[in-house]
């Protein structure tokens, strides 16, 4: 293995860590010396073949996992259509009570209809961008409750605390805004097809889900609203 995947130190440790074993003892398990396991967890040096084939084996997950190359541990690929979807569940429900229930179908519902529009765009970096501006907003949501709780590993992201601290998932937020911004205004100038968004056109196209997007614009536009409201209250008492 000639170059090992940047995925594969903090997946290497990360098994080793889940599987509740120390350094020294995985080392000895696998046949190497704990120096060198440590370099390899930490990216020091790049194992050979041999290693990867014990490693695998004794974490019981793929090579292509290990590596980072995909997400199951059994090395399969997951297609569009394996995908599971929450929301077509009949009567699927939330722990939490119906504030956390709300806000979930609100969302679904309201990134159902922006991906229908994208989806008549035909365009593809616009649709890449969109998802990768949400999925950043995912993360950084998700990583805000995981570290909340002084127990969970912090080894468990990829981006350093420090980074992810100093602002970086929304640097690739602002990122993918500007990549849909870019994408679409080349989209208008080839004169491709933009989908039709009056009022009338959406609540036929989305009889169900539009509403849903027009009380997420509402909530949010209050919530922005309040903040330029705020401010000019300040300058007034000057």
């Amino acid at each position: 293995m000639k170059e090992a995947n940047a995925e594969f130190p903090r997946t290497l440790s990360l098994l080793r860590q889940e599987k509740g074993v120390s350094q020294r003892s995985a080392a000895n398990d696998l046949g190497i010396s704990q120096a060198l396991l440590s370099h390899y967890e930490n990216g020091i040096r790049e194992p050979g073949l041999p290693f990867l084939v014990k490693a695998c084996d004794y974490y019981g997950v793929s090579a292509d996992f290990l590596l980072g190359r995909t997400l199951t541990r059994d090395g399969t690929t997951i297609g569009t259509e394996e995908l599971y979807d929450i929301s077509d569940e009949k009567n699927n429900s939330i722990k939490g009570g119906v504030l956390a229930l709300l806000s979930k179908k609100l969302l679904v519902n309201s990134i159902g209809v922006l991906f229908g529009l994208l989806g008549k765009t035909g365009s593809r970096e616009a649709i890449q961008a969109t998802a990768g501006y949400l999925s950043t907003a995912v993360y950084t949501m998700y990583r805000r409750l995981y570290d909340a709780a002084p127990g969970n590993n912090p080894d468990f992201f990829s981006v350093s605390p420090r980074h992810f601290q100093a602002g970086l998932a929304e640097a690739d937020m602002k990122c993918c805004e500007a990549e849909l911004a870019d994408a679409l205004a080349a989209h208008v100038k080839a004169k491709g097809p933009m989908p039709e968004m009056t009022h009338d056109a959406l609540a036929r196209d989305y009889p169900v889900l539009y509403q849903s997007i027009l009380q997420v614009v509402h909530n949010t536009g209050e919530r922005v609203n309040a903040i330029s409201a705020g401010r000019q209250k300040k300058q007034e008492k000057k």
